[in-house]
Order: structure tokens, then C-alpha cells, then sequence
């Protein structure tokens, strides 16, 4: 193999841009594996076009934020202004908020996205393909809402099984776990300051 024809062949830009079909992306990976100096080109090209979509990046204005969210049926809802959770809370109204954030099939153990923060509440989109250990809280009342997926919680001595549209708040100092019940859970997880 020409390692050099190769490298200026074009066909590792369009890698990594995504452009390849299965095959050729296939082919590259066991090329860049087998050939060093094919694999320092692909991270060169990588870091490249990074920084050039960072050198020419532009803040949108805050009425193509808007126009983008109503044409994703977000309507006049922000995600940092949703209400409190409670048992009352719309599940649907949520999705709506939340589902772009929340992929069909999430890649980490565990992530928080922080939604809303003050000096009353702080919510975050929790998305776990974990349990949560046991834990007890004695200066915020948690609670959660789940949104995809299911779970059991113990809380004390009960035990709640849960799914899409389900609320539990955690009483101050009574031990709690959760033990998923399906591949992963999406939740809203609200801290109240007490």
C-alpha cells in the first residue's frame, strides 16, 4: 500500500467527516490501526476541523433560539423555567422540554445535565444505566420525575416501582435506592433547600 497516496487520496477527510459508507469506514479503521502514520493523519484532521468550528463559531441570535424551539414544539416553554415537580406534574410537558436531550440509547454509566438552579430548587436531568447506591439527605427534600424507562425505589422499609409520568419525593433523612428495572432511566431530580 502507498501510505502517502493514501493520506492525500481525501478519503480520510471524508472519515471523518462522516461521509463513508460502512464498508470504506470499515477498510480506514483497519488502515489507521495497521499504519501509524495514517492514524496521526486522521487525528490531525480530527483536531483541524475542531478548531476551525470553534475559530467560526457564532452565538445565535435569541430569535433563532426561539424560532429553533418552536419548530421543535417547544413553544414559549425554557427549559431553565419549567415548574417545580410535584405529583401534579405533565409528563408530556416535560418530554417536549426534555426529549432532545435524552438519547434512544445512552452511551455513559450515568450523566446530570443541571436544568435550573437558585437558592430554593435545583433541577437536573439525570439519565442512568446504573442503580444509585443508598443515601440519605438532611438539608434538601429530593424527588424525582421520571420521564423514559422504570425502576424500583426504596424509600425506608416501602418499596415504589416506577415508570414514565410516576413522582416520588424522599423524606430528610430516610435511607433510599434506586434499582433500575429497565436498560435506563431519564429523570427530572429536584433538590429543595430546607
Amino acid at each position: 500500500m502507498d501510505v502517502k497516496k493514501f493520506i492525500h487520496s481525501g478519503i480520510l477527510e471524508e472519515y471523518v467527516l462522516g461521509l463513508l459508507g460502512a464498508e470504506y469506514t470499515a477498510y480506514v479503521t483497519k488502515v489507521a490501526m495497521l499504519f501509524p502514520s495514517i492514524k496521526r493523519e486522521l487525528t490531525a484532521i480530527e483536531e483541524s476541523l475542531q478548531q476551525l468550528a470553534l475559530d467560526n463559531a457564532v452565538e445565535p441570535a435569541p430569535q433563532t433560539k426561539l424560532k429553533i424551539l418552536n419548530t421543535l414544539g417547544f413553544a414559549d416553554q425554557d427549559i431553565n423555567q419549567m415548574p417545580p415537580i410535584d405529583k401534579n406534574t405533565d409528563l408530556q410537558t416535560w418530554l417536549n422540554v426534555t426529549d432532545h436531550l435524552i438519547a434512544e440509547e445512552p452511551q455513559k454509566y450515568i450523566t446530570f445535565r443541571q436544568l435550573r438552579k437558585d437558592e430554593k430548587l435545583q433541577q437536573m436531568l439525570i439519565i442512568s444505566k446504573v442503580d444509585i447506591p443508598e443515601e440519605n439527605h438532611n438539608n434538601y427534600l429530593e424527588s424525582f420525575f421520571i420521564l423514559k424507562g422504570y425502576c424500583e425505589c426504596a424509600v425506608g422499609d416501602v418499596l415504589f416501582q416506577l415508570g414514565p409520568g410516576d413522582f416520588l419525593e424522599i423524606p430528610l433523612y430516610v435511607k433510599h435506592n434506586v434499582k433500575l428495572t429497565s436498560p435506563y432511566v431519564a429523570a427530572v431530580l429536584q433538590y429543595q433547600f430546607v
